[in-house]
């Protein structure tokens, strides 16, 4: 089954711990590259995250954002450090006095000061359980996501494929005529140079120049290679991003042989538009897990 390295989810849970929402976007990545920005009071919950994640995916830059508000009973009570307010309100009256300010700070502005509210400490086993399920859901709804993709992206290269074997086909049936012509031709210039050769050493030259733009091998490969590709789309495997992108590189490579090989100017056409639909399932294979 093909999955696509592209995807979104988005999910939010509320509980007596509090309100989550987890975040997770994808984009293509040669390697797995798992990035978390979870608030400072979860962080060891990031070991977990990153082993579920694994299991789970192969490829693809992963982001996970979490955002979390907490209930009261997950936070507990919050008290006010008198004694950083008290030097708080010392300093910024001492700053009024000596430049002329005007005393503009009011309780909110004070209680936003780093270090004056107090709160009981943040009882992490409350909230784990209900975040790391939040979490699975999150990446589940994610990866279904990268399969319809994955599907899409199957389907154009499932279309493409069967474009190159039919001009592949038209390749091969081009071939007799282009090896005669070939003949011909040189016949007509020994005929044109008034130059009588042996008959075998005639036939073994014809010979030559037909094995040096001969592409049956070349053709046969590229047909193995659409048929392989055509294989692992239909397989349950996962994770084959990378050995399609080889074979269309193998694919590209037989292309341009035969663009090279044959002077044909239907046979270089047919060519080209062989190199044209290998690029565009090139694209689209570098989006595949």
């Amino acid at each position: 089954m093909i999955y696509s390295m592209t995807g979104f989810a988005r999910q939010q849970s509320e509980g007596d711990w509090g309100i989550a929402t987890w975040e997770i976007r994808s984009v293509n990545q040669r390697f797995l590259d798992l990035s978390f920005r979870l608030p400072e009071n979860l962080r060891a919950l990031e070991p977990l995250l990153r082993d579920y994640s694994r299991n789970l995916l192969h490829r693809g830059k992963i982001e996970c954002t979490l955002r979390y508000q907490p209930s009261a009973k997950a936070v507990g009570g919050m008290t006010i450090n008198h004694t950083i307010a008290q030097q708080l309100l010392s300093v910024t009256g001492e700053l009024a006095v000596r430049y002329h300010l005007s005393d503009s700070m009011t309780s909110l502005d004070f209680l936003r000061w780093p270090g004056v509210l107090d709160s009981a400490e943040f009882d992490l086993a409350l909230i784990e359980a209900p975040v790391l399920g939040l979490f699975e859901e999150t990446l589940k709804q994610m990866e279904a996501s990268r399969q319809r993709e994955g599907s899409a992206l199957s389907t154009f290269i499932e279309q493409r494929l069967q474009q190159i074997e039919a001009s592949a086909a038209k390749i091969t049936t081009l071939l007799p005529a282009v090896q005669q012509a070939q003949r011909e031709k040189i016949t007509r210039c020994l005929i044109d140079a008034q130059v009588e050769a042996e008959p075998n050493r005639l036939e073994q030259e014809l010979v030559l120049i037909a094995q040096k733009g001969d592409v049956s091998e070349e053709l046969d490969r590229l047909h193995a290679h659409v048929k392989e590709m055509n294989r692992l789309l239909k397989s349950s495997e996962r994770a084959v991003g990378r050995r399609l992108d080889f074979l269309t590189q193998e694919m590209n490579r037989e292309a341009n042989t035969l663009g090279s090989k044959v002077s044909d100017s239907e046979v270089v056409h047919s060519a080209v538009d062989l190199k044209v639909l290998i690029e565009q399932i090139k694209e689209q294979v570098q989006n595949i897990e």
